[in-house]
Parts: structure tokens; C-alpha cells; sequence
């Protein structure tokens, strides 16, 4: 693995545990959005079990994949906030 993967996957890492704070401190809250994110969390794994079964050969479709589930937890981090802007 090369440096510049480890370094994405490491930065990739930190956004999803910095993002999944906002709604899983009350996931009562919004269940729902909680759910959305544990499930991108899998997906992410199961790519990464990928990756690594494959050496990392899939012409960066697995990397551009996680990339967009990092998106996609982006906006449901801020689908949260909406919806607790709003129900305050």
C-alpha cells in the first residue's frame, strides 16, 4: 500500500468518526439519519475488505466509491443539523 492511500484512508477515517459524532450523540433523535450512517460505515468496510482481497487492483473504483459515501455522510451529517435546526 502506498503512502498516499494511507494517508487518504486515514484522512477518509477521521472525517467518518468526526462526522458520525453530530448524530449519533442522540441517535434517538433522528434514528433514521443514525441508521443511514451505520450502514455508509459498513459499506466502507466491505470495500475495504475488498481492496484488500484484491490488492488494491480495481482501477480506483473502490477508492471513488468510498470517496462518494464520504459525500453521502456529508450530507446526512448535515440533513441532521437541518432537521434539529428545525425541531428546536
Amino acid at each position: 500500500m502506498n503512502i498516499r492511500k494511507l494517508a487518504l484512508g486515514a484522512a477518509l477515517g477521521l472525517g467518518l468518526v468526526a462526522g458520525g459524532v453530530i448524530v449519533a450523540q442522540d441517535p434517538h433523535r433522528n434514528p433514521n439519519l443514525a441508521e443511514a450512517q451505520r450502514m455508509i460505515d459498513q459499506a466502507i468496510g466491505k470495500l475495504d475488505e475488498a481492496q484488500k482481497v484484491n490488492h488494491d487492483d480495481m482501477e480506483g473504483h473502490a477508492e471513488r466509491a468510498k470517496d462518494l459515501l464520504g459525500q453521502a455522510r456529508g450530507e446526512i451529517r448535515a440533513a441532521a443539523e437541518a432537521a434539529d435546526r428545525h425541531h428546536h
